[in-house]
């Protein structure tokens, strides 16, 4: 059964619940301190990029290994996505697919032979900080600016799977969001390593012709922040009646989605989502609901390509 996300984990401040779950961090103090010595295999015969996180979920890390894959590859570069197969999480795959070339196994050193073995010159590792035995050269980690660290704790006491100073080990950081929000986090962030480069990243819709902001909208989303989501319909004029939040990569069953679009003809709304849930959504329903695509859009891109070529 998976369960939506704590909200006190994103409040600015750590609350009482977060220090009585204090205690229980202890387990990833102690993984992510053994995890330093792991031995890792790094490979002379292909470049690797990990995109990753260390605040849980939504933060975008998928829409940002497609984009630097599809730079690289019009740099006329041999590049590929790897990704770790997990069966509850085809919907990223599909998105993959959808947009550039991927490979998926159970382990990701095989993906990284199989990238290797089809002459593949970059590979960039969507959501692989959680390999410890791949010694990457370049580690990203991404960021949304609305959430940031959250209460700055890690799990279960709050949304990091790492301390905020383990920023020091890493060579980009991407904040996805408004730029203008992110003032206050360049400056906590150059505290900790001055040297690192800072990438800021927001979506665009890419068809928001597609849809009428005259009318009202039944949202659902079962995604790692879907505050964001609908964020960014209000950003763009939607009118939004009624939300139906899901866990992240859920498995929508028949009754879920029969309720939503009851809920929407009874008040005479149309159904949108997102397009990493509209994946998981079958033929039976997939007629009756619209997903936004957004398109990812990094600021100084070129300075992106020229460190990713260098490296």
């Amino acid at each position: 059964m998976k369960l939506n996300k704590p909200k006190f984990w994103d409040y600015k401040k750590p609350n009482f619940l977060a220090y009585i779950l204090l205690p229980l961090t202890f387990p990833i103090l102690v993984r992510n301190f053994f995890a330093k010595s792991f031995l890792k295999e790094k490979s002379d015969k292909i470049k690797t990029v990990c995109v990753g996180n260390i605040y849980v979920g939504g933060t975008g890390k998928t829409p940002l290994s497609i984009k630097i894959n599809n730079l690289i590859k019009k740099q006329g570069i041999k590049s590929i996505v790897v990704k770790k197969f997990y069966s509850d999480q085809t919907d990223e795959q599909n998105l993959i697919k959808n947009y550039t070339n991927l490979i998926c196994k159970k382990k990701r050193l095989d993906a990284l032979k199989d990238a290797i073995d089809q002459n593949f010159e970059f590979a960039i590792f969507d959501d692989g900080l959680q390999e410890k035995t791949i010694n990457y050269n370049l580690k990203i980690v991404c960021f949304n600016n609305s959430q940031w660290k959250g209460n700055g704790f890690l799990i279960p006491a709050g949304p990091l799977r790492e301390k905020i100073e383990s920023l020091k080990n890493f060579d980009l950081i991407f904040i996805n969001g408004n730029p203008k929000k992110n003032h206050d986090i360049f400056n906590e962030i150059k505290q900790l390593n001055n040297n690192i480069n800072i990438f800021e990243t927001f979506y665009q819709l890419s068809n928001l012709k597609e849809f009428d902001n005259n009318v009202n909208y039944v949202a659902f989303s079962g995604i790692g922040n879907s505050e964001n989501f609908y964020d960014t319909m209000i950003e763009n004029k939607f009118k939004i009646i009624k939300k139906f939040n899901f866990p992240d990569h859920y498995n929508y069953t028949d009754d879920d989605l029969i309720k939503i679009l009851d809920y929407a003809k009874q008040n005479n709304a149309k159904i949108i989502t997102t397009e990493k849930d509209y994946l998981r959504l079958g033929p039976k329903f997939s007629k009756e609901i619209k997903c936004l695509k957004l398109e990812l859009v990094i600021l100084e891109e070129k300075k992106l390509i020229n460190i990713l070529i260098k490296q």
